[in-house]
């Protein structure tokens, strides 16, 4: 086998402030409601653990500026996230980001970038055409939903704004919010991001499991294909037998389809701490 010579390339560091109005702008894009005080308003603010993503957006970024692939043409194909403390409602986090695999699928390649701090890792899997054949690795396989009915199945509704309301937090991509350069890209109309829509699918599958969804401390998910603002999605998750060696977590396996049926997010797994009660009010006011 033969590694690319991507694998291992050290990105830098990259050190980015937020306050509580960015962690609120946040809560609000990916579905929030305005009732959820504990969300929305900053004397009772516990913030969403995805939220650590925007601000490690910059590594793909910078990969994709070096080279390493056409920032046209590549893709968001996967995303993974593992939480090692909370995020507090305002601060300063200097993240540092290297290429931790490249896997070689033929006529494409997947960069894995993984951006690390003291409060977070984060992993983007980037699927890039005519970057492949280098005789690498393939890398792993997509997992297997489990064969029984899901346990949970609500429903989002993505609206008209959002994704032009979700790129002010960072990810201002074009093809999100400008139809030429969304039929560019080979999508009929501006498209939102995965990210978004991995999140906003988070808040009603921590609401079926009765836990805050800021107790999320794992995290996967591919995305299989694009939502548009305004779609609504079915999504379907099985709870995890408890693991004896995390007796206070519990785990749930998602995927979400489109009205159309089209499926969105497959390989879904999220991991939240259940001593994280989900309720309205901020438990140290």
């Amino acid at each position: 086998m033969t590694d690319s010579p991507w694998q291992g390339r050290e990105l830098g560091t990259r050190t980015t402030s937020y306050t509580a109005r960015d962690a609120i702008l946040y809560a609000l894009a990916v579905g929030a409601p305005a009732d959820r005080l504990d969300l929305v308003y900053e004397e009772r603010l516990r913030v969403l653990p995805t939220f650590a993503l925007t601000l490690a957006q910059w590594a793909p970024d910078a990969l994709g500026e070096l080279g390493a692939f056409d920032v046209t043409t590549a893709v968001h194909g996967s995303q993974r996230l593992v939480m090692r403390q909370p995020l507090d409602a305002s601060g300063e986090l200097t993240t540092s980001a290297r290429v931790a695999a490249v896997w070689d699928k033929g006529s494409a390649a997947v960069f894995d970038v993984e951006v690390s701090c003291e409060r977070f890792t984060a992993t983007w899997s980037v699927f890039a055409p005519g970057r492949g054949g280098f005789g690498g690795e393939r890398g792993p396989s997509a997992p297997r939903r489990p064969d029984r009915p899901a346990d949970h199945t609500p429903t989002v509704t993505t609206h008209s704004r959002q994704a032009a309301l979700y790129r002010l937090l960072g990810d201002r991509h074009a093809m999100h919010i400008d139809p030429e350069a969304a039929k560019a890209a080979g999508m009929p109309r501006p498209f939102l991001h995965g990210l978004c829509t991995l999140a906003a699918s988070l808040l009603p599958l921590a609401d079926g499991l009765g836990i805050h969804p800021a107790g999320l401390v794992e995290l996967e998910a591919r995305f299989a294909a694009p939502v548009y603002p305004g779609d609504r999605l079915a999504l379907r998750g099985w709870t995890a037998p408890r693991d004896e060696s995390a007796p206070r977590d519990v785990a749930v396996r998602f995927e979400a389809s489109a009205d159309d049926a089209r499926a969105v997010l497959t390989g879904g797994r999220a991991r939240f701490d259940a001593d994280t009660p989900d309720q309205k009010e901020n438990p140290h006011a």
